[in-house]
């Protein structure tokens, strides 16, 4: 019998819970599922004896290290900022590691000792990171196997809502982390486009938009991702003139939320006094001019230059910002009022379903002629509990810790899903479970980088 070990029960946990359960008798799996608080896990899954479910302290060393030497494979869905602990566990132990979050430069600096122990840990297997790894990187290798030369990347993501759910002036509901939406693209935006470096500062990032299309869906339109250079070493793309990541929204979307970091709300370094006794207008007033002739209104209008007729400013009263309603959070930064107003009206009801985009698009020379590759993903999800974000993040990971114990990946090392061998069997998979990207060549119309 083979063990595994997952530590983290949350919201994105779900599908890869339920497939590795689905799995277990085929395979003589026994899954372990430790959280801190374990009722998570059990409103997913019934303990058997194939499933064991069990209260989980990350910060217990004791415990760490006992629970990664009793099994096999280990799966960390905690908090990115624990995966550390996680790690030196199984380097301790002598025990493969999977997760869905980035490299941090932590993790990255254990890569010689994971290499040096023979271990194999692979990250950045979800969704972004990691579908999108995958969906590039095939992509990628299939134009250079038909000589493509290619002089441009972009991708971009997002978890939005099925347009059926989309019933508020947002078009957006918390479908994953709130806070992690709420300290979205804060620090300052980098990438290549046509050999000429861009950097974007956090207060100007929401006007800087691609629009974008996908077929059956829609309209989106994308705002940079944080650090898009440091992909063309991912990519083995050193050279390429055009590299950018972007996140995915709904039309309008940007606009409003750049009033709210252009105001100071999404602010998280410092807390407000008295913040337990402030309404939600008085919160919105504490960052504006004193004025006893004008509304609160018309002074935020007048400072971020926008009118009360406006969609961007219509987006801020219908969330509530304007209410005489006491926020009763103590000692909060305006990031966090921010986010309990939002939690409050971008709540995901039991009948909201939601849904995983994803956009590539490819520029590329072949027999001296430009040419334009685009891809094209659209996901919704199946209930309040197998969301898309559920799907798109569980199942490349739980496919992944199959294949290993199955023997079919022999690498060790610290990896992403870059390499044909974790992510062709990942993909053709996800086709199976509906999860598909679709491929369009168009013509190319944009500038040429210089000197092509």
């Amino acid at each position: 019998m083979q063990r595994v070990l997952l530590l983290g029960a949350g919201r994105s946990a779900a599908s890869l819970i339920h497939y590795l359960v689905k799995h277990a008798s085929e395979h003589n799996w026994h899954i372990s599922i430790g959280d801190y608080n374990p009722e998570v896990a059990k409103e997913l899954v019934e303990e058997s004896s194939q499933v064991r479910i069990f209260k989980f302290d990350v910060n217990s060393e004791e415990q760490r290290v006992d629970e990664v030497r009793a099994v096999d494979v280990v799966i960390s869905l905690l908090p990115a900022r624990f995966h550390i602990y996680v790690a030196e566990a199984c380097l301790k132990m002598k025990k493969p590691m999977f997760t869905a979050s980035y490299i941090a430069d932590d993790m990255q600096a254990l890569e010689g000792k994971i290499r040096e122990a023979g271990l194999f840990f692979l990250m950045e297997c979800g969704l972004d990171p990691g579908i999108d790894h995958m969906t590039a990187m095939q992509s990628i290798h299939s134009i250079q196997a038909r000589g493509g030369q290619l002089f441009s990347f972009k991708s971009y993501a997002g978890g939005l809502l099925a347009p059926q759910s989309e019933d508020n002036p947002w078009r957006y509901k918390f479908t994953w982390n709130p806070r992690n939406v709420v300290l979205a693209g804060q620090g300052t935006a980098q990438f290549i486009r046509n050999g000429r470096y861009k950097y974007i500062p956090y207060h100007d990032l929401f006007t800087r938009l691609e629009p974008i299309q996908i077929p059956g869906y829609g309209d989106f339109e994308a705002y940079p991702n944080r650090d898009s250079l440091r992909y063309r070493k991912v990519y083995n793309l050193a050279d390429i003139p055009t590299m950018l990541r972007g996140t995915m929204r709904r039309p309008g979307f940007s606009a409003a939320w750049h009033l709210l970091v252009k105001l100071g709300l999404t602010e998280d370094g410092y807390t407000l006094e008295g913040s337990e006794e402030m309404t939600y207008r008085e919160f919105v007033n504490s960052f504006l001019a004193y004025d006893v002739q004008r509304t609160v209104e018309e002074k935020l209008c007048s400072y971020l230059g926008v009118t009360q007729e406006e969609e961007a400013f219509q987006k801020l009263v219908w969330i509530g910002l304007f209410e005489n309603e006491p926020i009763g959070l103590p000692n909060a930064t305006p990031a966090q009022v921010l986010q309990k107003r939002l939690e409050e009206r971008w709540r995901f009801g039991q009948e909201d379903r939601d849904m995983i985009v994803m956009h590539h698009q490819f520029g590329y020379l072949l027999d001296g002629k430009p040419h334009c590759m685009e891809a094209s993903l659209a996901t919704v999800g199946q209930d309040p509990v197998h969301t898309g974000m559920s799907n798109t993040v569980g199942w490349p990971l739980a496919i992944a810790v199959k294949n290993y114990l199955l023997g079919k990946i022999q690498l060790t090392g610290l990896h992403r899903p870059v390499l044909p061998e974790i992510y062709e069997p990942i993909i053709k998979e996800l086709v199976e479970l509906g999860i598909e990207l679709t491929e369009e060549e168009k013509p190319w119309v944009e500038p040429l980088p210089p000197g092509l």
